[in-house]
């Protein structure tokens, strides 16, 4: 569907602009779970008749998912998210590796961080890829940590923060060379671009449901089919992988979900990129402000509803991106001025994707973040950059 055609927003979302942090559940998936609630209630794992009907639904839910991310003849773990499906793609690769090097770049997602820091403690090694000035790994660098004792690397497709895409399928090459495992996620990416597993040079792969107008509490994991995981769960569901009741409602709402966002991006990417395209236009045409992150034009490129924005005041110094927020939510728009799972650095509000970027700290706390989502039209916008104008002056005003 083309950005000009999007449906009239649901309420009071016309002026949320932060849906990489998360997204409202769509009528089409509220509707869905309804009726899965109503005919597939029951335990999937129960041999009678209301178990049997919640255990089709379940499967036929993973199908869906399969088939719309280009699963192939992988597996599809169901989860309860981004965060979980992560861990056990780190913890449950490692845990059946002799201990070794994991690589991660420098602006992964604070989940990546969190199993990292695990997996040191039980006797790997964590070497930190960096990056460019727009978050674009260090092609060189990461050749070079390839060599052993590396075993796994994990890598951020689209930086939820700035935006910038990774180059995944050259990665995954090197990776296919040195024999090294390949995690990545695609949290930001699925919904936003087609996806097919089975053709990525990948190995692991995870993404959620609440970043594309499905509900919360599910995730899925997508594993090459000959790799064998550690759970970190024990349980006889999901193939003794993950432990625990399945989501039978939470599955349907993921599969219709996916299937939307699927369908409006039929092409190469999302057609919201044409409206995010017009608004950075009007945006950057503003003095003192400054794009981060890659150019959407350029290679890799950046995620297709993503603006990053780095704000100075009448003097040039930049302006505090937490203030900017506060001052918009007070005009009626939500943004934000960094990821929304990520703690500030020090308390000093400098964003850490941004130091490891090269930003001096009073400029990596300057960051604000838009995101679109599919239900926004041009009328939606219009009225934005005049108020980000006027809420620079009020925050310029107040000091």
């Amino acid at each position: 569907m083309p950005a000009s055609e999007a449906p009239a927003a649901p309420p009071g979302l016309a002026r949320y602009l932060d849906t990489c942090a998360t997204t409202p559940l769509a009528a089409p998936v509220q509707t869905a779970m309804a009726q899965a609630e109503r005919l597939a209630w029951a335990n999937p794992s129960s041999l009678h008749g209301p178990g049997l009907r919640a255990a089709e639904s379940l499967e036929r839910s993973r199908q869906r998912l399969g088939e719309a991310l280009g699963l192939g003849d992988g597996r599809l773990l169901l989860v309860s998210g981004a965060s979980e499906a992560i861990h056990l793609a780190l913890l449950g690769a490692a845990g059946r590796l002799p201990p070794g090097r994991l690589l991660i770049s420098a602006v992964e997602h604070p989940a990546v961080v969190a199993a990292a820091s695990r997996l040191q403690r039980e006797g790997w090694t964590v070497a930190v890829i960096p990056v460019d000035r727009h978050g674009v790994i260090d092609a060189d660098a990461f050749a070079a940590l390839l060599a052993p004792p590396t075993r796994l690397v994990s890598l951020i497709w689209g930086q939820s923060e700035v935006g910038t895409l990774q180059p995944v399928a050259s990665i995954g090459r090197l990776c296919r060379q040195a024999g090294v495992l390949l995690h990545v996620d695609a949290v930001q990416v699925v919904g936003h671009r087609p996806v097919a597993f089975a053709e990525l040079p990948v190995d692991l792969l995870s993404c959620g449901a609440h970043k594309l107008e499905g509900p919360r509490g599910i995730g899925a994991l997508l594993v090459r089919p000959d790799l064998s995981l550690e759970p970190l769960i024990g349980g006889s569901q999901e193939g003794g992988l993950r432990g625990g009741t399945e989501p039978v409602v939470l599955a349907e709402g993921f599969a219709t979900a996916l299937e939307r966002a699927t369908a409006r991006c039929a092409g190469l990417s999302d057609p919201i990129a044409a409206l995010r395209d017009d608004l950075l236009e009007r945006l950057l045409a503003q003095t003192g402000t400054s794009l981060i992150g890659s150019d959407p034009g350029d290679t890799p490129g950046r995620l297709p509803h993503h603006i990053a924005l780095s704000l100075n005041d009448s003097e040039g110094r930049p302006l505090n991106g937490r203030a900017l927020v506060r001052a918009l939510a007070r005009r009626g728009w939500a943004v934000s001025s960094g990821s929304a799972c990520r703690s500030t650095a020090g308390g000093s509000g400098a964003s850490p994707v941004l130091l490891a970027m090269g930003f001096e700290a009073e400029r990596a706390a300057s960051g604000l973040r838009i995101s679109l989502g599919s239900w926004h039209s041009a009328a939606d916008l219009e009225a934005f950059p005049a108020d980000l104008l006027a809420a620079r002056r009020q925050v310029e005003l107040e000091g």
